[in-house]
């Protein structure tokens, strides 16, 4: 019944079955927005498509929160989260890169065909993969970096690519080549040990300094005239980040090895 109670825990008052259910309404949100990009490519709308993982990014970002913040985190929205972000994170954008470009790719030839299907379904490994590491280490990590690129970060990498190039009108073999690289390089990283900073460690209740305030407004407003444009330049610096950090230390300390005197 509606009006159900459950128990809580340490003697604190019972919360209704309905507080219960919200985070999970989220967690359906995602898994929603994921099977709408999936259908949307199918049909050849890819900025719908596009535009619905990044919503599903949304419902996966509340989800969590709004269990912590009420109180009613439990195993099973755990699992079902996962569930859910396979669909919408790792099956989605694989899909959706496949519908984007195989029929394109496969004209230049058979081979080529093969290496838009690998390259996708390489991708959506790599995400089973990365969900099945993170849930397994999720209580031994550090809690303010993730090992890998986040699904949902890689998601939206490729989500964003695929918009952006569904604007060309005759991207050529280049530029479908392009795409599959980004996938494949996608799916690398995310079971790749390149450590990625968390939001989700973000202090929300420190003071925010003044700068703030115009920077956000300005950025929002940028996303809001070029999203693809947007998203993709943001999400693909995340990306590249932690590899061209890991590079630059390695450089360094190339470097003070063969500046240093040989040994007598």
């Amino acid at each position: 019944m509606a009006n159900e109670q459950t128990p809580a825990k340490d003697g604190a008052a019972p919360r209704s079955r309905g507080v219960y259910l919200l985070p999970n309404l989220l967690t359906t949100g995602c898994l929603a927005c994921g099977f709408f990009a999936i259908v949307s490519a199918i049909n050849g709308d890819y900025s719908r498509a596009g535009q619905a993982i990044f919503a599903a990014m949304i419902f996966d970002g509340l989800d969590g929160r709004v269990a912590r913040w009420t109180g009613t985190e439990s195993v099973f929205g755990k699992e079902y989260d996962s569930l859910a972000d396979m669909v919408a994170f790792g099956v989605a954008p694989a899909i959706v890169a496949y519908q984007w470009g195989f029929e394109r790719i496969a004209e230049y030839g058979d081979a080529w065909g093969r290496f838009g299907w690998i390259a996708s379904f390489f991708y959506a490994v790599c995400a089973a993969l990365r969900l099945a590491r993170f849930n397994a280490r999720v209580g031994t990590g550090d809690k303010r970096f993730f090992e890998g690129l986040p699904s949902p970060s890689a998601a939206a990498l490729v989500a964003a690519f695929v918009w952006f190039s569904s604007e060309w009108q005759q991207p050529g073999l280049q530029g479908l080549v392009i795409t599959f690289a980004v996938i494949a390089f996608a799916g690398a990283l995310m079971v790749s040990s390149f450590p990625y900073p968390s939001l989700k460690q973000v202090d929300w209740d420190r003071r925010v300094k003044l700068a703030y305030f115009i920077i956000v407004p300005v950025f929002l407003a940028l996303i809001a005239a070029e999203p693809s444009t947007m998203l993709l330049s943001m999400f693909a610096t995340y990306a590249l980040a932690a590899p061209a950090l890991w590079l630059g230390r390695r450089l360094r300390r190339g470097g003070r090895g063969s500046a240093e005197p040989p040994a007598p």
